[in-house]
C-alpha cells in the first residue's frame, strides 16, 4: 500500500526530496488482522491538524520513534474484520482518531475505537471531524459546561488575522470578529461588550498562547472559564494565580486525545453527537485545501504558512488505491 513514513525529524514543508523527513512509500506492508476484534479500513480521507506538524518536527508531547507513519483523525470504509468484530461488516462508512498511522491507505483499529458514519454523510466532512471538532465540543461542553446566555454561548467572538479569514467568520455568523492585522483586540472586544452592555467574556478558548492570551485575559468576568487548548504561537501563555484567585477563575488544560484512556465514555459520546449535528446539517465543516499524498509538503505548507481557512485534507484516490486481501 501507499503510505507516508517519516523517516527522521525535520520541517515537511521542504520539497527537497533528499532532505524531506517524509517519504512516499509505494510497497508498504498492509497491516493484519492481528486480533479478534480488529477492523482494517481502507482510508479516504485524513486529517492534517497542526499536532501533526509539530509532532514531524519532534516538537508535540508524544514523541514516537523513527520511522512513523503520522496521522490522526481519518474517514474510510471497512475492508476486513476480525473473527470476533460484531459492530461492522465489510463496506461500512466510519471514521475514527488514532495516535499515528491515518496517512496511509490502510490502518487498523478496534472495533470499540470506531464509529459508524450516518447515511448521507459526506465521508471528507467526517474524516474532519473527530479531533478539531471532538477537541472543541468537549472543552465547551465537557469542561466549561457553557450555556446559551454566556458570552461565547449565543454571542460569540472571534479573533483571527487576516481579511479573508475575518470575512469567512462573519459569514458563519458571529456576533464579533477582530482582525489582528489592523486592530487591537482589547480595546475591539471592550468596545463591543460596552455596545451590547456586556461586562465581559465568561469562556476563553484558547488554541494560541502567547502574548494574546495576557492580552485576553483582560476581557475575563469574574468567575470565567479559561481553556488552554495549544500553543499555535509557539509560546506558552502565563496566567497569574494570583489574579485567577481574585477573579474566581478555572484554568482547564484539554489534552483531548488522552480522553480515550481516562474519559473514553465522553470522547465516545461527543463524537456521536458531532457526527449526529453533521446527519442533520447542525454543523458544516468547511475543507479549505485538500490534497494526495503525493503532495504533502504542499498540505503541511498550508499549515505552517497559515494559509488553511478551515481544514487542511488528504484524500486518497479511490482509483489508485490497492485492494487488500480479505
Amino acid at each position: 500500500m501507499e503510505a507516508l513514513l517519516c523517516r527522521k525529524l525535520g520541517d515537511p514543508t521542504t520539497e527537497e526530496r533528499s532532505n524531506s523527513p517524509m517519504v512516499l512509500s509505494k510497497i508498504h506492508p498492509i497491516p493484519e488482522l492481528d486480533y479478534p476484534t480488529a477492523v482494517r479500513v481502507r482510508i479516504k480521507a485524513t486529517s492534517l491538524n497542526y499536532a501533526n506538524y509539530l509532532q514531524v518536527q519532534g516538537k508535540y508531547q508524544e514523541k514516537p520513534p523513527v520511522p512513523f507513519i503520522p496521522g490522526s483523525d481519518y474517514s474510510g470504509f471497512v475492508d476486513a474484520v476480525g473473527p470476533n468484530v460484531s459492530q461492522f461488516k465489510v463496506g461500512d462508512p466510519v471514521c475514527s482518531f488514532a495516535s499515528l498511522g491515518s496517512f496511509a491507505q490502510f490502518i487498523v483499529a478496534d472495533q470499540s475505537q470506531l464509529f459508524k458514519v450516518p447515511e448521507g454523510c459526506d465521508m471528507v466532512a467526517a474524516g474532519a471531524l473527530p479531533v478539531a471538532y471532538g477537541t472543541s465540543h468537549v472543552a465547551l461542553v465537557h469542561r466549561a459546561i457553557l450555556s446559551s446566555g454566556q458570552v461565547c454561548g449565543a454571542i460569540v467572538i472571534a479573533v483571527a488575522r487576516g481579511t479573508e479569514k475575518a470575512h469567512f467568520l462573519k459569514s458563519l455568523g458571529v456576533d464579533h470578529v477582530v482582525d489582528l492585522s489592523y486592530e487591537n483586540v482589547t480595546k475591539s472586544v471592550k468596545d463591543f461588550l460596552h455596545a451590547r452592555k456586556l461586562k465581559g467574556v465568561d469562556v476563553l478558548y484558547d488554541p494560541v498562547g502567547g502574548k494574546l492570551t495576557k492580552e485576553t485575559l483582560r476581557l475575563l468576568n469574574w468567575g470565567a472559564n479559561i481553556l488552554v487548548i495549544g500553543f499555535a504561537s509557539g509560546e506558552f501563555p502565563v496566567i497569574p494565580a494570583n489574579i485567577a484567585l481574585v477573579k474566581n477563575w478555572t484554568v482547564h488544560g484539554l489534552y483531548w486525545g488522552s480522553y480515550r484512556i481516562h474519559r473514553p465514555g465522553v470522547l465516545e459520546d461527543s463524537i456521536r453527537e458531532l457526527l449526529s449535528w453533521l446527519a442533520r446539517g447542525l454543523i458544516t465543516i468547511h475543507v479549505s485545501h485538500t490534497y494526495s499524498l503525493s503532495e504533502v509538503s504542499l498540505a503541511f505548507s498550508a499549515i505552517k504558512d497559515r494559509k488553511a481557512i478551515g481544514k487542511v485534507m488528504i484524500i486518497l484516490d479511490d482509483k489508485r488505491n490497492v485492494r487488500s486481501n480479505l
